[in-house]
């Protein structure tokens, strides 16, 4: 007979007893195979024949075994080539922030634009750099084309950057390529060099204009303020100057921590307002003057508010003396309010000369004072603050 003693992993485990001729059982373990029932007989002499059922239990095949496996090792092999791709992310982003507090100068490929700059690869990570931090040379090379035009054309080639901001946790990495060309043309530029240059664009308070480098590129831009732009007096900027204009500048100051220019127009020119009336009323023997000398029968109205200026004047420490000179009418108006300015001739026997503008009206104003030519300036200044 068969009897079940528990299961195996291909189904029910059966013993087969069988009964010799005395009558004793004879036991043996029959494993299961893949047929699906067996066939036994029962103990008693009179055999029955019984039907077993045998159910065995599922496989899994060898071709979904190796699909787990492979997908496992694919899940594997997935999660760490992500972490090795983020350690690499995050080595790139340590050398960004790197780059960006030594200025060291990179070379990063354009791999395109958009709307508001150009996308540049940076090892693993891809940054910005913004259209307002390109270079001047690229507009000023072809000044008709549009900005997404020249950054169409340098899709695929490689520029000096700076980084200027590296912060992984907003995933922000800005470039400039500006300030990559102040690093390398700055040292090339000092207080009073004139340079031909280009006007970039003009705003209320001045014009941005690019300067020309010996190479004919134009790597820096600095600002002509408003008060730089002529000795005249000038309303409005644009009623002077033109975007794309060509003209000469005079560099008057340079900030190197801000990486900021200085320029004048006005300067490329002698200061009249700086001059004695030597110069703009013609003495004996001249026939040509920016002035017209008043004869003596005829008397000009005194400048309005220079009066109580002068007393002003009086009453600081220092100055002993106030006298007027000679005056004389312009034959432009350079200027519709009272301008006083300290003439740039140095004083003697201790008399400074001051010129007063108005108008086409100039006066000259001298001074007796035991101060020197700056602490006449900060007396004048002093009383211009103190009188309406």
């Amino acid at each position: 007979m068969f009897t079940a003693l528990g299961t195996s992993s291909r189904g029910l485990v059966l013993v087969y007893s069988s009964f010799a001729e005395n009558g004793h059982a004879k036991t043996s373990t029959v494993a299961p195979s893949s047929c699906t029932s067996w066939i036994g007989y029962s103990n008693r002499r009179r055999p029955s024949l019984v039907r077993i059922e045998v159910v065995p239990k599922p496989v899994a095949s060898s071709s979904g075994t190796e699909q787990r496996e492979s997908a496992g090792r694919e899940s594997r092999d997935g999660s760490a080539s992500e972490e090795a791709l983020q350690l690499r992310r995050s080595a790139d982003w340590r050398a960004a922030r790197t780059y960006k507090e030594s200025g060291v100068i990179f070379d990063g490929k354009i791999e395109g634009s958009n709307a508001g700059g150009l996308l540049i690869r940076f090892y693993s990570l891809l940054g910005f750099l913004p259209y307002p931090l390109l270079s001047p040379s690229h507009s000023c090379r072809d000044p008709g084309k549009s900005i997404q035009g020249i950054a169409k054309d340098l899709v695929g080639s490689s520029i000096s950057l700076k980084v200027i901001e590296a912060n992984e946790e907003e995933k922000r990495l800005i470039f400039s390529e500006k300030d990559a060309n102040w690093s390398k043309y700055s040292s090339q530029v000092k207080v009073g060099d004139v340079f031909d240059a280009r006007v970039g664009s003009v705003e209320d308070y001045g014009a941005f204009v690019h300067l020309l480098f010996p190479d004919g590129h134009y790597h820096l831009t600095g600002l002509v303020h408003v008060s730089e732009v002529s000795w005249d007096l000038v309303h409005d900027v644009r009623d002077i100057l033109r975007e794309g204009e060509q003209l000469k500048v005079k560099v008057i100051h340079i900030n190197r921590e801000k990486s900021r220019l200085t320029l004048s127009i006005k300067q490329l020119e002698d200061d009249p307002l700086l001059e004695t009336l030597d110069k703009v009323i013609p003495q004996e023997g001249q026939s040509e003057s920016d002035s017209l000398v008043m004869p003596d029968n005829i008397n000009i109205e005194p400048l309005p508010g220079l009066e109580s200026i002068c007393k002003e004047l009086l009453q600081e420490d220092g100055i002993t003396g106030v006298r007027f000179g000679r005056q004389g009418l312009e034959k432009r108006v350079v200027s519709q309010d009272l301008e006083l300015w300290l003439s740039s001739v140095p004083a003697k026997d201790k008399q400074f000369t001051l010129l007063a503008r108005a108008g086409r009206q100039v006066q000259e104003v001298y001074l007796t004072s035991t101060l020197d030519q700056e602490g006449i300036k900060k007396a004048v200044q002093s009383v211009l603050r103190r009188v309406p």
